[in-house]
């Protein structure tokens, strides 16, 4: 099954817009979308965004737990390492803190019809992709991106079948997370 599916390029475009339009509305509906959120998210005083993303890990979680033994989910574990993550977590970080918005959030702003979102976030991404690929080889060169041996393994090759093992306690953490949060946050 997963096998007729990577062949048709065609029917997958158009299950990733769907999906992407699904994600976009949930982000709206959320209210992940709008800078004030993603504001006093960042200032620790509106966790709307920590749970939107909380409940999204656990749901993913526990779907790739059930699917992926079965074969009905591959997984496609990128190449990186610890630095490149930090790297990237630093710049991504910079330009969420001055924006407002991370790339999901800022193409529902764009939807939405936030100026802000049209011009800052979206000549950013834009511009910062742009210098990346022209920097790319240069950072490639003087080992500044590199791979590490763990790289290429997912933590669910490591749980031999077993994962719910791991992922139900995990969830239930994570929900406990969220309640927390909601009772003194909220």
């Amino acid at each position: 099954m997963m096998n007729k599916l990577h062949e048709n390029k065609p029917l997958q475009l158009v299950l990733g817009f769907l999906t992407g339009i699904c994600f976009g509305f949930l982000l709206q509906k959320g209210g992940a979308t709008k800078y004030d959120v993603i504001l006093g998210q960042l200032r620790l005083q509106d966790f709307t965004v920590l749970k939107i993303m909380l409940s999204a890990v656990i749901v993913t979680m526990m779907g790739v737990s059930l699917l992926y033994p079965k074969g009905l989910v591959k997984l496609h574990v990128k190449p990186g390492s610890v630095k490149n993550s930090i790297i990237g977590g630093l710049i991504f970080g910079v330009g969420f803190a001055v924006l407002g918005y991370c790339p999901g959030t800022l193409a529902g702003a764009v939807g939405n019809g936030y100026i802000d979102g049209l011009f800052g976030g979206l000549i950013g991404i834009i511009v910062g992709s742009g210098l990346f690929a022209s920097m790319y080889g240069v950072l490639k060169r003087h080992n500044i991106l590199s791979e590490d041996r763990y790289s290429q393994k997912s933590l669910f090759d490591e749980m031999d079948g077993r994962s719910f093992r791991y992922t139900i306690p995990m969830a239930l953490i994570l929900a406990l997370i969220m309640a927390v949060v909601e009772i003194f946050a909220g």
